[in-house]
């Protein structure tokens, strides 16, 4: 389960957002990962019969049962279980890039990588402003 501003975040509560940056704690140790996900995700399929055209079809992404790309923090989710971790929202977001630039906000404010208290290990972006121009 998501939670945002203190409730439950379902597929009902998207609306326009795109994609959230987060925050999961595991609830034993303390130690947290940031990140960001997005709510659907693109795939490209092949051409009907006697078209050319490939189709892109947008479905709902896996954000309901993620728990990041970070491999230890995956390693604990599966060792200790799903419920001793919690899966916060911190922002919900118009576009990728707005996502991007605040998960790397939230990263850096709370030295994620030099702090022993995040799971994360790396940092990887690359934001122009025209896409911050809300």
């Amino acid at each position: 389960m998501w939670i945002y501003k203190d409730k439950e975040f379902t597929s009902e509560d998207i609306g326009d957002y795109v994609a959230f940056v987060y925050e999961i704690t595991n609830l034993i140790t303390g130690q947290k990962y940031l990140g960001k996900k997005r709510f659907q995700q693109l795939r490209t399929l092949k051409p009907l019969k006697n078209k050319s055209r490939k189709r892109r079809v947008r479905k709902e992404s896996d954000w309901k049962a993620y728990f990041g790309s970070n491999n230890s923090l995956n390693e604990d989710v599966a060792k200790l279980g799903k419920e001793n971790f919690k899966r916060e929202i911190l922002r919900l977001c118009k576009n990728l890039t707005e996502a991007s630039y605040y998960e790397l906000k939230h990263q850096v404010e709370a030295d994620a990588l030099l702090s022993e208290d995040y799971y994360n290990e790396f940092i990887g972006v690359k934001i122009h402003s025209r896409g911050l121009k809300v």
